[in-house]
């Protein structure tokens, strides 16, 4: 192509002038219809869509001819008849001023390029003068492209109709070319909005092998990645391509591949042999999604294909509606146009006839009946692309109007001076093109951003198959980008969608299903961003999103669900009245207490008795009550700590303890001192009566109390909760406050039951009848045996077992001290009374000695 365009160049940079005339070299004669007029438009359509090279063996010079017709391109050339016919009816736009065309055929770029130049130098045999005022066409991007390379150094303006390539936006390459169609960039768009809405993350692509289907699926590959939808795969097919190596790659990879949605994004000559081969493979299962080249072609519709075309959707040109335009292209004859061979060629193709004689065909009429053909050309019951077509020269039609108008010796828009339709320029046109903005007859707007694209608007239409191979395109939805941002993209209510493979259900199409809360998502470095990673989130952590990135730390007081989507408080845990530990740590409590009273009520009905006077009953008694209270001060350990719980359960113990444990040293020195006063001349008694024995207990007492006022006053114990032993509960537990404190108040208990262990072991070998010693040695064995396990289990023991094992220690020392000191001698008063004697008890008293 290169040399053509070079030639092309050299051809139109010639000067004219008054004296200069120019000749076109090589092939001319592309000119298919026209009508002269003071303006003229000029065109180039494929009506011909196969060019056939004949290189005369390079012995002469080598010419192409076309075969093939394209019904659409034919239509689309007698929509300009029609349009600039209906202009030249309206009194309002252009009056006084006539427009006329010249519209061009060609098949190959070559070609075209050639009757491109030819519509702008004008008609040979002038002299190359009558310019055409601007250039419509063509349908194919690339096509366009190559034809505005030339056009733009010539200040022509170019207006097509249907190429769409987002490549023809940019204005520094083509500054001459605008479009009625829209952008594929805008196409594109609709296409991601549309899957997004869907939620189709996960896509395949077949391309046809052209600069239109080129651009638009690598646009459409980058715009995707912007809202998360991956491309599985990107296949290339053209015409040329139906080798079976290639077949077969893309075959095995429709059926293979876990996408359920595919792009079709094809010129429609290239879609038609597509669906042509693909119909022999039993392809089913696949939502396809078409480009507006050929979504709306219900011709390519057939049983074969059904399995494709079920469910296919896509965006189509928006459906309008054209006065008189079905009338005038069913109306054609070919005494209409009779120096057009293409029209008789058509003709004699619509009705298996021949206009020269033939022995295997009919001879045509010319007056046959364009309403019994089923083409393209006949298909009048809507108007999609032709509109564009209509609003391209409308759009021609009024820049020259606004270039004809004046006021006051100037043009009122450029503000120039004025021009008559003699003097009009093509640049002077592509001056106007860009201010146009007007309402057709049938009520489409059109005007032109800073890059000479127009308004955006695409219908969405659904393949619905019936039984006979048929198609019903349905509109189901809209996009329009002149709607607000977030509103462009909107389905139809109400709407029946058939979806690929005949179903009713939505098809799904993801790499991945989304990570659902209590995971967060990771991206797998070996696979496309939609092809991500689920972990479950950490310990303590959650997800409350769908594909949540990170998971979010619960705060201290809270704990993930089992599924780790939300968190919730943290359960407290305290050794409670209601659990079964807490409800026999209780029972034994009342039961200690129970015996406590039940062994007082025994006391005090014999305290007359020897058993009961016998080593000052007075600190019996006491002792009992003490012991009572030591039963009591257990239950404070159990419950919720409260601050005035945390306070009392831990002084009450200290102080009870020590008045029970200096009753039981009262009473071990009592036995000491008994015994040593049996002894001659020994007068012990007088210096440990009763009145020292009182003072003894309360001194003991009190220093207890004073630690325990000193420990509330600097750092009371206080409630607490602790959530560094378990992570998903929380123990409610009483925080010493001072260590030093609790300790203290335990060493002071500690050392009193060492020193009552110490004398009570002294005086074990004492007569057994008035000898306690030996019974207080043992209770006091148990009391720091309990104690010293205490310490180790105390300090290892988590959450409420640490209070259990501190009521169990409290509750086995009570238990040791009433059982070992009281229990025989209720066992006496109440099961051996002939025991409970003065004689009995004095009758085995030996002289002894210290």
């Amino acid at each position: 192509m290169g040399w053509v365009a070079i030639t092309l160049f050299t051809l139109l940079a010639v000067t004219k002038s008054e004296n200069q005339t120019c000749k076109l070299i090589g092939q001319t004669g592309f000119m298919e219809f026209s009508k002269e007029a003071d303006l003229m438009i000029g065109g180039v359509f494929s009506i011909t869509s196969t060019r056939t090279l004949i290189d005369n063996g390079y012995q002469a010079i080598p010419f192409a001819y076309c075969t093939k017709w394209n019904d659409r391109e034919l239509k689309f050339a007698r929509t300009v008849i029609f349009t600039v016919e209906e202009i030249n009816r309206d009194t309002k736009l252009l009056p006084g001023v006539s427009l006329g065309y010249r519209l061009y055929n060609g098949c190959g770029n070559e070609n075209l390029l050639r009757a491109a130049v030819e519509a702008v130098n004008g008609d040979n045999s002038k002299g190359c003068r009558g310019q055409i005022q601007a250039f419509l066409g063509h349908s194919s991007s690339g096509v366009s492209k190559d034809i505005n390379s030339q056009l733009s150094l010539l200040s022509v303006p170019q207006v097509s109709h249907l190429s769409t390539c987002a490549c023809l936006s940019d204005k520094r390459l083509y500054p001459t070319f605008f479009r009625t169609v829209p952008s594929d960039h805008f196409q594109i768009i609709g296409l991601v909005q549309l899957m997004k809405y869907f939620d189709w993350q996960w896509v395949g692509i077949i391309h046809s092998e052209q600069l239109y289907a080129e651009q638009g699926t690598a646009e459409f590959t980058k715009e995707a990645m912007k809202v998360g939808i991956c491309v599985e795969y990107r296949l290339p097919f053209s015409k040329t391509s139906q080798i079976i190596s290639k077949l077969n790659a893309i075959v095995d990879t429709l059926r293979e591949s876990s996408s359920k949605v595919v792009l079709l994004f094809m010129s429609l000559s290239v879609t038609k042999t597509f669906l042509s081969t693909m119909e022999n493979y039993n392809i089913t299962g696949k939502q396809w999604v078409g480009s507006e080249s050929w979504i709306t072609q219900a011709d390519l519709a057939s049983v074969e294909r059904k399995n494709i075309l079920q469910g296919a959707m896509g965006f189509a040109l928006p459906q309008a509606s054209i006065p008189g335009l079905g009338e005038f292209l069913l109306s054609l004859k070919p005494s209409d146009e009779p120096q057009s061979d293409i029209i008789k060629a058509i003709w004699e193709q619509f009705f298996d006839c021949r206009f020269s004689p033939s022995n295997t065909s009919a001879m045509c009429t010319g007056t046959d009946d364009l309403r019994t053909v089923s083409s393209d050309y006949t298909d009048v019951t809507h108007f999609r692309p032709e509109n564009n077509v209509y609003k391209a020269v409308y759009l021609v039609a009024y820049a020259l109007h606004a270039l004809l108008q004046c006021e006051n010796g100037s043009n009122p828009t450029t503000g120039k001076p004025c021009v008559n339709k003699s003097e009009v320029q093509p640049k002077l046109v592509l001056e106007h093109i860009k201010y146009v903005n007007f309402t057709t007859q049938n009520g489409a707007k059109v005007f032109f951003d800073e890059n000479g694209e127009s308004v955006a608007q695409y219908d969405l239409v659904n393949w619905q198959m019936k039984e006979d191979g048929s198609a019903e395109i349905v509109n189901i939805g809209h996009y329009d980008t002149s709607f607000p941002d977030g509103r462009h993209f909107k389905l139809k209510d109400n709407t029946k969608i058939v979806w690929g493979g005949n179903s009713d259900q939505l098809p799904r199409s993801v790499c991945r299903e989304p990570c659902p809360p209590g995971t967060r998502k990771a991206t797998n470095k070996f696979m496309p961003v939609c092809c991500f990673d689920c972990f479950e989130c950490p310990e303590g952590t959650i997800s409350n999103q769908t594909n949540s990135l990170d998971c979010l730390t619960c705060p201290p007081e809270f704990w993930p669900n089992e599924k780790k989507d939300q968190c919730l408080p943290k359960p407290t845990e305290y050794l409670s009245y209601k659990e079964v530990m807490g409800a026999l740590l209780t029972g034994f409590g009342c039961v200690g207490v129970f015996l406590s009273l039940l062994t007082l009520i025994i006391f005090l009905t014999h305290k007359e008795t020897p058993i009961v006077k016998a080593n000052n009953s007075e600190l019996s008694f006491l002792l009992l009550f003490s012991l009572k209270l030591c039963f009591l001060c257990s239950l404070t350990f159990i419950g919720r700590p409260s601050e005035w719980s945390c306070m009392l359960r831990h002084t009450a113990f200290g102080i009870t303890f020590v008045l029970c444990i200096s009753c039981v040293l009262g009473k071990t020195i009592v036995v000491l001192m008994a015994f040593r006063a049996t002894l001659p001349g020994s007068n012990v008694m007088k210096w440990f009566g009763p009145t020292q024995q009182r003072l003894s207990v309360l001194t003991f007492t009190l220093i207890q109390i004073v630690i325990c006022i000193l420990w509330l006053t600097i750092s009371p114990p206080f409630p607490k909760m602790n959530m560094k032993y378990y992570k998903e509960k929380i123990i409610l537990e009483c925080a010493l406050g001072s260590s030093v404190g609790f300790w203290a108040v335990l060493s002071y208990n500690g050392f009193l039951a060492l020193l009552c262990f110490i004398l009570a072991f002294l005086a074990r070998k004492l007569p057994d009848s008035f000898n306690e010693a030996k019974l207080i040695t043992f209770s006091m064995l148990i009391f720091c045996a309990v104690w010293i396990t205490f310490i180790p289990a105390y300090v290892s023991s988590p959450g409420k077992f640490t209070v259990a094992v501190e009521i169990f220690a409290i509750l086995a020392s009570s238990f040791g001290l009433l059982a070992c000191i009281y229990f025989p001698k209720c066992y006496i008063i109440i099961f051996r009374p002939e025991q409970n004697s003065k004689k009995h008890m004095m009758r085995k008293i030996q002289p002894i000695t210290l």
